[in-house]
């Protein structure tokens, strides 16, 4: 009975040993959750640079990808997948990847803090430090752990590839830069579509196209048709929509929107019903259906850091040569960013509204007063920068009116 008792008991305490040797009472990250403009325009840089539209079968290329966009990537994705916090430090030849994951489900204040320091080998990263707290992990376990977990998610085949097209990395300091040599191969483009959408996702998207070819079909193309009159009976087609059926018809949206085909990015859907060409309106603007429907999907499918970020981009570089910066653009973006976390929360205030018709005034704040068409010189006339009080009042402003709207509440 003594022994069935202590083989009882093990598990148990196995975990306590594990949790008091992992489980640390201050974060090793800290930072904050925003992602600045500047990494969308590296990325766009990057993206532009190694455009696989652009690449022949068999062509050796070498993408210098800024440190600073590497430790946003790893920032994020540990805020997305953990909610914790992460970051990544370029060292001589080596880098070192920080991790930080709260423990929520223990009384007491518990961090779990991950260390991996990498170097560059025979072309391929290899572990050469690795620890969880203060429990000091091999190098060759850490391999395996990190090799078993790429397989459990699935994701085993595209690793092998993208394993087999890189000839060379380096991990380059005094350039600020991990220096990557690949050699392209169109397959590589299907193993991103691998990962980043799952076939589920595609037979939904599938629906949602359909679902909004027939809502457009009753009207004359190129009319004016206000974007909630089309978005309400979208998402709640299927009577209860589920969060994966919601960001599947925002992205199917979104691409309306942009007036861009998903058979760019998607073979198959060249099959799929193509919808009617009308002007999707909010608040009597195209351009504002256009920010609010690109921001909703890009927060259900990426977070609402990267579409706050990626709005306030788009804002910067109009400053620079196009339309001008613009408030009300803004308050599309953040109402549409809004909407998409309702979307993915399975929000049941975004349920009940979806039971009527939505109405402008039902998804963005008034435009009022809010400044457009300005210049970069005419905005740092009147505003100076984006960290002044001008600034954060009228940004305030944006979010005070989204606040009042029973949506957003």
């Amino acid at each position: 009975m003594r022994c069935l008792v202590w083989l009882a008991l093990l598990p148990v305490l196995m975990t306590a040993v594990v949790l008091l040797a992992v489980c640390e009472s201050s974060p090793l990250v800290r930072r904050g959750e925003a992602i600045l403009p500047d990494s969308v325009a590296e990325a766009r840089r990057l993206l532009t640079s190694n455009d696989p539209r652009r690449l022949r079968r068999g062509e050796e290329r070498t993408a210098s990808i800024p440190a600073t966009l590497v430790d946003t990537l790893i920032d994020h994705l540990a805020s997305r997948r953990w909610r914790g916090r992460g970051e990544f430090q370029l060292g001589e030849n080596a880098a070192e990847v920080r991790v930080t994951v709260p423990i929520e489900s223990v009384p007491l204040p518990c961090y779990v803090n991950l260390t991996v320091v990498v170097q560059a080998m025979a072309g391929e990263p290899r572990v050469l430090r690795a620890s969880i707290g203060r429990l000091r992990i091999p190098p060759a376990l850490a391999e395996l752990l990190i090799a078993s977990t790429i397989r459990s998610s699935g994701y085993a085949p595209q690793w092998q590839a993208a394993r087999q097209a890189i000839r060379r990395l380096v991990f380059a300091p005094e350039l600020a830069s991990v220096e990557l040599t690949y050699v392209w191969e169109p397959g590589l483009l299907d193993n991103a579509r691998a990962v980043a959408f799952t076939s589920e996702d595609i037979h939904r998207m599938q629906r949602a196209q359909t679902e909004l070819a027939v809502l457009l079909d009753h009207y004359t193309p190129r009319v004016a048709v206000p974007l909630g009159r089309i978005l309400a009976p979208l998402l709640a087609n299927s009577g209860n929509p589920t969060p994966a059926e919601g960001r599947a018809a925002l992205f199917v949206l979104a691409t309306y929107l942009a007036e861009a085909s998903l058979a760019n990015l998607l073979p198959e859907a060249n099959s799929w019903p193509r919808p009617r060409r009308v002007k999707l309106t909010l608040r009597g603007r195209y351009d504002s259906a256009q920010h609010f429907g690109i921001s909703a999907a890009l927060a259900a499918w990426v977070g609402e850091p990267a579409a706050d970020a990626i709005g306030l981009y788009k804002e910067i570089e109009d400053s620079r040569g196009g339309s001008g910066f613009s408030f009300a653009d803004l308050a599309a973006d953040r109402a549409g960013t809004r909407f998409g976390e309702l979307v993915i929360g399975a929000s049941p205030r975004l349920y009940t509204a979806l039971a009527e018709p939505l109405s402008d005034g039902d998804l963005v704040g008034s435009f009022d007063g809010l400044p457009e068409s300005l210049s970069e010189s005419e905005f740092a006339r009147r505003f100076g920068g984006m960290d002044s009080r001008a600034y954060r009042e009228l940004t305030d402003e944006v979010e005070r009116r989204l606040a009042a709207l029973p949506l957003y509440r």
